[in-house]
């Protein structure tokens, strides 16, 4: 009897994938090597072992991954200022390019001819999970049981119901919640509907506004070339940095995000998130920026960052274009090095100082002093400045009433 074929599944312990190790068994004919990249789900290790190997897994990879995450993929995006359509951080996105990584890598350890994952056809996963795997490895066949047999929500937890399969989810709870260090992503439910207001219950890692402390909480936040390294003056491991904040911002209600967003396959999509810590971060990040680099860098990198979030946002991490940007982010974020300090309160958070060596802030010539600032050398540029605009087009028109040349000698 021939050996059976091996796929590596990207497993996160929930629903979906709960139920794709039975399938790819029963129904595929595959034997499953159930991959996990912990990003920082906070989940249980062995536990999650277990839910594998009695869904039907022969084997399972937990592969520890926090600080990779956040030194190699969320902090070059928070270099960049990557945020999709201006708003969204990118949490499940970054995530997708890792897991990526490291089930392609055990596709290989184990001698596995697919990968396969639990992507639906409608969004965008599925084409960040395709890309990365075809980009690292070409030569690997790629199973996509969501997309291939349309599995709902409500067959997959019948499903999981009548096989035995321990899943976090149920008919009255239907959300379906992605999360890691950077953000919690939810979506499903109620969500889908714009005109509902998200439930209270979507949310675990931010209080809501009512909830929150009567006394503001203040955090200082130190950058060294544009990465994070230090929170009120202690530096910290990235992934503890990045956790803490997570936790000081969601108790004070910051990082909720009601988003309709634009999928890269065509259709709009309604979800909420969390991004407590990351919220922070961006804000921070922002600041110094403002007073450390020139206007022409920044201005430029504002046009760049929007290019670095979709590329992020539609799975085209790995490309030499991304890698191009990284160059460039990394070059104009040397002098942003300082500290931020951030106020927290009802669920916002305003900026309470801003320091750095490399500051580019002149009070000699911002003041209304104006101690080295010559009002009248705005004069004379002001006159050239002008000139688009005071040399109209009309002005420029020719003069006078053009000569006929009359008709053509017969």
């Amino acid at each position: 009897m021939a050996a059976r074929e091996k796929v590596a599944l990207a497993y996160s312990g929930g629903l979906d994938t709960s139920v794709l190790v039975r399938i790819l068994t029963d129904d595929y004919g595959l034997d499953v090597i159930a991959v996990h990249v912990d990003v920082g789900e906070a989940k249980n290790p062995e536990q999650l072992k277990a839910r594998a190997k009695k869904a039907g897994a022969v084997a399972v990879e937990f592969v520890e991954g926090k600080r990779e995450f956040v030194t190699d993929f969320i902090f070059p995006a928070l270099q960049a200022n990557a945020l999709y359509e201006a708003i969204y951080p990118l949490n499940a996105a970054l995530s997708r390019a890792m897991i990526a990584k490291h089930l392609v890598a055990m596709a290989k350890k184990h001698g596995a001819s697919a990968i396969a994952h639990g992507a639906t056809g409608k969004g965008n996963d599925q084409v960040r999970f395709d890309l990365s795997a075809r980009a690292l490895a070409p030569s690997l066949k790629i199973i996509a049981p969501q997309r291939e047999r349309n599995i709902t929500r409500d067959f997959a937890i019948e499903y999981a119901r009548q096989k035995g399969i321990e899943v976090p989810a149920t008919v009255e709870k239907p959300f379906s919640v992605d999360e890691n260090l950077w953000g919690r992503s939810i979506e499903g439910g109620v969500l889908e509907d714009p005109n509902t207001p998200a439930p209270e219950a979507a949310f675990a890692w931010t209080r809501a506004v009512k909830d929150t402390p009567n006394t503001p909480a203040t955090v200082e936040i130190g950058f060294h070339g544009g990465l994070p390294v230090s929170l009120d003056g202690e530096r910290l491991p990235p992934e503890i940095l990045v956790a803490k904040l997570n936790t000081v911002a969601g108790e004070h209600g910051v990082g909720r995000i009601d988003l309709v967003e634009n999928r890269l396959v065509g259709i709009k999509s309604r979800g909420a998130y969390e991004t407590p810590g990351g919220t922070l971060l961006v804000m921070a990040h922002r600041e110094l920026e403002a007073l450390c680099l020139d206007r022409e860098t920044l201005h430029y990198q504002q046009t760049l960052s929007l290019r670095y979030a979709e590329l992020v946002y539609y799975g085209l991490w790995f490309t030499p274009l991304r890698e191009a940007l990284d160059a460039f982010f990394t070059t104009a974020q040397r002098r942003v090095t300082g500290s931020v300090g951030l106020k927290l309160y009802k669920g916002n958070a305003s900026v309470t100082h801003r320091v750095s060596p490399y500051s580019l802030y002149r009070t000699d010539l911002a003041s209304f002093t104006m101690a080295r600032y010559n009002p009248k050398d705005a004069e004379g540029f002001i006159n050239l400045f002008a000139l688009s605009v005071t040399v109209p087009q009309a002005d420029a028109a020719p003069q006078g009433k053009p000569k006929s040349r009359g008709r053509a000698a017969r």
